[in-house]
């Protein structure tokens, strides 16, 4: 009896144990996509232009490009940030591009970047736009990561 009962507390904690199963990704349709933040003004933009590319420049590392002329910081810093529908993605995509345009976009390109723990999944869409989702978890591209060829624009992370 004795044996018995220790073998089921060995083996209860076994019929309610999950395994670890690898999650499917695949790039999120841009169409339910929602803006998070609001794009800055011009007066913001001038603003931020002064204390980023003015004397306190020496701080942000002295990036010559973006503070070559206001119009190139403009390029640069108007921005806001976008998810995807269920907030898995994010990004900071342009304020030039139309809401029409970056819902419109379509998946290009899929690719995994690791930095230390963190894996960066990258979906990249046609006109300049890309989002990004973060995790833990290890991911593998499916194929070369092409979105133009069925299957390929899928990952799956454990």
């Amino acid at each position: 009896m004795r044996t018995k009962l220790t073998l089921l507390f060995l083996l209860l904690p076994m019929l309610f144990a999950t395994p670890v199963l690898a999650e499917g990704r695949s790039c999120p349709d841009l169409a339910t996509a929602v803006q998070v933040a609001v794009c800055p003004s011009d007066e913001e933009l001038k603003y931020t232009y002064i204390g980023y590319c003015g004397d306190n420049a020496r701080l942000y590392g002295r990036d010559g490009d973006t503070c070559e002329t206001f119009e190139n910081y403009r390029q640069a810093k108007n921005i806001a940030l976008w998810e995807s529908a269920d907030g898995e993605f994010s990004g900071y995509l342009s304020c030039e591009t139309s809401d029409q345009a970056i819902r419109s976009a379509k998946p290009a390109r899929m690719a995994v970047e690791r930095k230390g723990s963190l894996t960066r999944l990258i979906c990249s869409y046609t006109g300049d736009v890309s989002l990004i989702h973060r995790t833990k978890a290890v991911c593998k591209v499916e194929g070369d990561g092409d979105c133009s060829a069925a299957g390929n624009c899928q990952a799956s992370c454990e």
